[in-house]
């Protein structure tokens, strides 16, 4: 056989998670058999449905919806507080549990992973017997169950894994796709959010399968390049890979819950730009480069999608990483509300180390060539008279460290942050 890619996913993660601690502390009901929610503080702009159970799911509740909502729909709504302690220890129990079962995994959010299983299945009589071994092991384990989607692609694993729920196994490979995938809604399309599902709309395009056989200079002049990409998700083309790293293998990355939801991609290039020039920091002080970068967004409607990129070379330098993060935005943001932004690096090597040079560290566009052609920051730079080179932003670099550790933090600030931006606003969580 080929390439055979599982994708895992909890279902209703944090409700079970959180039923599964009620039970085990002596509760009688188990939230997971009620109408019931996990909703958090409305203060705090978390008043709304996190996860939901299947019943509620029946009175019409749905996930990313204001609570007050739900309890119009369901008065007798069980609401419970979300525990992120607790989701954060559950999920790393599993992840340790994926992990003995094929170290080939990618995680994607505290509930989510991909696991290459092409390495494995000559011990498995077929991936579909072992897919539903796993998931059993998990239900007898754990208590909770998953659904696993099983495919040759990354996008089709993701796709399969949403199909009926819970606790089920689906297969969606490549050839599959016409009669499995291209009937659904295109609504449906992993990417696809409701902006997007609108504006295929308006092109009397319903279905997936409809989409895949539309014109992509069409979707392109609508849809700009998230046109393209769901283009090719619908006809199943997808070669990345499942990128898996040590289980000790640590990153540097910040992300921040924007105070209200940002659909302007300059206001996001703003925060993008906030968080590149902390997470560049924060490696030049450990006196480490990065050698991938990711972006995350987490929607108003709290789907989270993520993009990252190897780079050519290792760096800790605020204007590539920076550069890099809007090129990974462009290619991941499907223009629908935006709640949080995050940066992360990955794959961290020492300052020291010898380091492979790209053809690009010998010219002065190394740190212009990954950006959108729209970047303010592009346009400025390319408008000057020499583009500046790897170098020379590393010493620029330098000296704003220089100049911060003996002043603060606000003793230099970009021109792009003036009126804009206040401490109030700057990423609020980072990660190590």
């Amino acid at each position: 056989m080929g390439k055979v890619i599982f994708h895992i996913d909890v279902n209703s993660a944090y409700l079970s998670w959180s039923a599964l601690r009620l039970l085990a502390n002596g509760s009688e009901t188990d939230l997971r058999n009620i109408p019931a929610i996990i909703g958090g503080d409305m203060e705090k702009r978390h008043g709304v449905v996190l996860a939901k159970s299947i019943p509620a799911k029946k009175y019409g509740v749905t996930t990313g919806e204001p609570i007050v909502n739900a309890l119009r729909k369901c008065p007798s709504l069980i609401i419970e507080p979300p525990d992120h302690a607790l989701y954060h220890a559950k999920s790393q129990e599993l992840m340790k549990f994926l992990y003995n079962f094929c170290p080939e995994l990618e995680q994607l959010s505290v509930d989510e992973c991909f696991i290459d299983f092409t390495p494995v299945q000559e011990r498995y009589s077929s991936p579909l017997s072992a897919a539903h071994s796993l998931k059993n092991q998990i239900r007898d384990s754990f208590g909770f169950t998953v659904n696993i989607g099983i495919s040759d692609k990354k996008v089709l694993a993701k796709m399969a894994s949403d199909f009926q729920k819970p606790d089920k196994v689906h297969t969606l490979y490549s050839w599959q796709i016409q009669e499995k995938m291209w009937p659904l809604r295109v609504s449906s399309l992993y990417m696809c959010g409701k902006s997007s599902t609108q504006a295929l709309e308006k092109l009397e395009i319903r279905t997936i399968g409809d989409l895949a056989m539309t014109d992509r200079e069409i979707l392109a002049s609508h849809l700009k390049s998230h046109g393209i990409l769901l283009w090719e998700y619908a006809n199943g083309i997808d070669d990345s890979d499942v990128i898996s790293t040590p289980a000790e293998a640590k990153g540097v990355g910040n992300s921040i819950t924007l105070p209200k939801d940002v659909s302007d991609k300059e206001e996001a290039f703003r925060y993008l730009l906030s968080l590149s020039d902390s997470v560049a920091a924060r490696l030049r002080k450990a006196g480490q480069l990065a050698g991938m970068i990711s972006v995350e967004i987490k929607y108003s409607s709290f789907q989270t999608v993520s993009h990252q990129k190897a780079l050519s070379s290792p760096t800790n330098t605020s204007q590539i990483i920076y550069n890099t993060a809007c090129q990974l935005f462009h290619e991941l943001w499907n223009g629908g509300p935006i709640r949080l932004l995050g940066v992360r690096t990955s794959k961290l090597s020492d300052l020291t180390q010898p380091a492979q040079l790209s053809f690009f560290d010998l010219s002065g566009d190394y740190a212009l060539s990954p950006c959108p052609e729209y970047s303010e920051e592009k346009r400025a730079l390319k408008n000057s008279p020499v583009s500046p080179s790897k170098e020379k932003l590393a010493v620029l670099d330098k000296t704003l460290d220089s100049i911060r550790q003996k002043y603060g933090d606000q003793a230099v600030m970009r021109g792009s942050f003036l009126n804009r931006t206040p401490k109030s606003q700057r990423p609020d969580k980072s990660e190590k």
